[in-house]
Formats: structure tokens, C-alpha cells, sequence
């Protein structure tokens, strides 16, 4: 084994290292990492404290640190953590750009897309938080513009919007482009704002906006999302379980709309899930203009906000397990 006092030619260092001569050389005329020794012909000449220096500059260095901040570490005016935090975060800087150029890259390379649609892409990926802020409330601004409900309602709508995390993937990035070229599309603004003007313009839509029935669809949707729990654990229609859920539905639904027609009909409300039909609801779903629209935002803001997204086919599957533990509740 070498003594720690040997000395090593430059060559020798090179291959140590994995540095090239020529920048051996250039670390030692710039004074970062100078030669332990000269040999008798004027060689320089390195011991294997020196080379460890060399291989921390050769590493400093691919890192992305430059000569004085290198020099710094080397003559403990900075420390290693200081220099890996400062850098780190001009790591993570770039990788969040990177992102946004993919993103933008991908929704280029998916779409045909003007010169000038790819600047504004740009320009929607590097939006500050306060940017997408008032995008985003601007939309709703418009949309709820003379929407005659109470107050909470239209609050409830404002609070529907996305918030892009600081690290955010390609998928929320391109999601946000998409988002933001549509709440900024006339089109798309005008049938979400017609959508909701035409279904909260009724007597029973106005009732529907109200605190009192917000909170029973709130209570309907925590029923259903504990069947659809049930459903996903692997009970079976024909079970005591499921059917026990399925009954609360019905009653939890025949309350619902007692509170909105002032009639309450148990049995009505189980026929209907019995009836339940995924086709018909799904052309159902398509004959409510403006419908689509609103569904492909908050699928989008999900998206971004990293939450569940809305899925019909996931919906429709508890239905129809809902509607056949009523039917074996009707089993004789």
C-alpha cells in the first residue's frame, strides 16, 4: 500500500481522478487545488490529500458550482452544506422549468399549435401563484355575473379552483395549461356560465343552492361514497352489508326530494334506483348542455390538486350494485 506521504505524478492524478491533465493543470494556475511538490525536473507532483481535493472539485464541479464558490469550500469559508443548499435549490429551479418546457413540449407535440399558442402556453406555465389566483376568480366573476342563489352557493363555486403545488408533475402542469387556455376561451365561458344560469334559474334550482339542501347532499354523497367503500372491499350485492347501505340510500333519497317537492315517497325512491340504467343516465348526461364542460373543469382542478376526479363509469358501477342489493332486498 502507498504511504500517505507519497508523491504522484500527473498522470497518475488524472487517472485517480478522473480529471484530464490539462485541467489539473488549470485547477493548480487558478489556485484551487495547487501541487504538493515539483519533482527535480519541474513535475508537478500530488499527494493523496491533494488528489482528494481534486476529486472533490471534479465532483463540486459537476455538481454546478463555480471556481469561487469551490475555492471557498476549499479554504472553509463556505461550507459543504452550505454550497449543497444553495445549489440544491437551483436544482430544483431548473428541474420546475424543465417541467413546464415538457409540458409545454408535450401539448405541442399532442395538438396542432400555432407559433402563438405556444408562446401563450409559456406564459401560462410560468404564472405566479397570484397570476392563476385572478385567472381563475376572473372565470368565476363571469360565470356567476347575475346568478340570482344564495350567497354560499355562488362561494361554493369560487372555492373550486385549482392550486398548482410547488413541485408539480407534467400531468398537473399540462392540466393546468388546459385549464387555463379554457376558463380564457369566450366559448367554453359563456356555456358554463349558460349552464349554470339555466339550472339554478327555476324556483327548484334556486331551493337546490340553499344551505339547508347543500348540506343534505352533502350527507347523500357521504352515504355513497361509504357504499361505494363497501362495494370496493369486495361485499357482494346479495349481502346483509349491501343491502343495508342500498335501504339507507333509498331513505336518504326519498328524504332529498321530500325536502324539494314537500312529497315523500319511499318506494319511489327504490324503484328508481332499482331502474337505475347506465346508458340512459349517460344520454341523460349528454343532454344537459354545458354538463360535459363543467365536468372536464373539475376534472382538471382534481387533477392539479392531486384529488379524486370525477368518473362516471366508477358512479354508475355502485349504482348498479346499489340497485341489485335492492332487488335481492325484494327477493322473496
Amino acid at each position: 500500500m502507498a504511504g500517505m506521504n507519497e508523491l504522484y505524478p500527473i498522470g497518475d492524478v488524472a487517472r485517480r481522478t478522473g480529471l484530464s491533465v490539462s485541467a489539473i493543470r488549470f485547477y493548480a494556475d487558478e489556485g484551487v487545488v495547487a501541487p504538493t511538490a515539483l519533482s527535480e525536473g519541474g513535475f508537478r507532483q500530488y499527494d493523496v490529500h491533494a488528489i482528494a481535493r481534486l476529486e472533490l472539485v471534479r465532483t463540486l464541479r459537476d455538481l454546478g458550482a463555480g471556481l469561487e464558490e469551490i475555492r471557498g469550500v476549499l479554504a472553509a469559508e463556505t461550507t459543504l452544506h452550505d454550497l449543497a443548499v444553495t445549489h440544491l435549490r437551483l436544482v430544483e429551479d431548473q428541474l420546475r422549468q424543465f417541467r413546464a418546457r415538457r409540458a409545454v413540449l408535450r401539448t405541442i407535440v399532442r395538438q396542432h399549435t400555432t407559433a402563438e399558442q405556444v408562446s401563450l402556453m409559456h406564459k401560462l406555465v410560468s404564472m405566479s401563484d397570484d397570476e392563476r389566483e385572478r385567472l381563475i376568480t376572473e372565470f368565476w366573476d363571469f360565470v356567476t355575473d347575475g346568478l340570482d342563489v344564495h350567497p354560499g352557493y355562488v362561494e361554493r363555486l369560487y372555492q373550486q379552483r385549482p392550486h398548482l403545488p410547488e413541485d408539480p408533475s407534467t400531468e398537473q402542469l399540462e392540466a393546468w395549461i388546459e385549464l387555463a387556455e379554457l376558463v380564457r376561451d369566450e366559448e367554453f365561458r359563456t356555456a358554463v356560465r349558460g349552464y349554470y344560469h339555466r339550472v339554478f334559474g327555476t324556483e327548484q334550482g334556486k331551493l337546490m343552492a340553499t344551505p339547508e339542501m347543500l348540506d343534505r347532499a352533502g350527507q347523500h354523497l357521504a352515504l355513497y361514497r361509504e357504499a361505494q367503500a363497501v362495494r370496493e372491499s369486495g361485499a357482494p350485492a346479495d349481502s346483509a352489508r349491501a343491502r343495508e347501505i342500498a335501504e339507507r340510500m333509498a331513505a336518504s333519497s326519498a328524504d332529498f326530494l321530500a325536502a324539494m317537492t314537500g312529497e315523500h315517497d319511499l318506494d319511489k325512491a327504490r324503484r328508481s334506483m332499482i331502474g337505475f340504467d347506465r346508458n340512459r343516465a349517460a344520454a341523460l348526461r349528454s343532454r344537459m348542455t354545458g354538463m360535459h364542460l363543467v365536468v372536464r373543469y373539475s376534472t382538471l382542478v382534481a387533477t392539479i390538486n392531486g384529488t379524486a376526479k370525477p368518473d362516471p363509469d366508477r358512479t354508475a358501477a355502485v349504482q348498479e350494485w346499489l340497485a341489485a342489493a335492492l332487488r335481492e332486498g325484494n327477493s322473496p
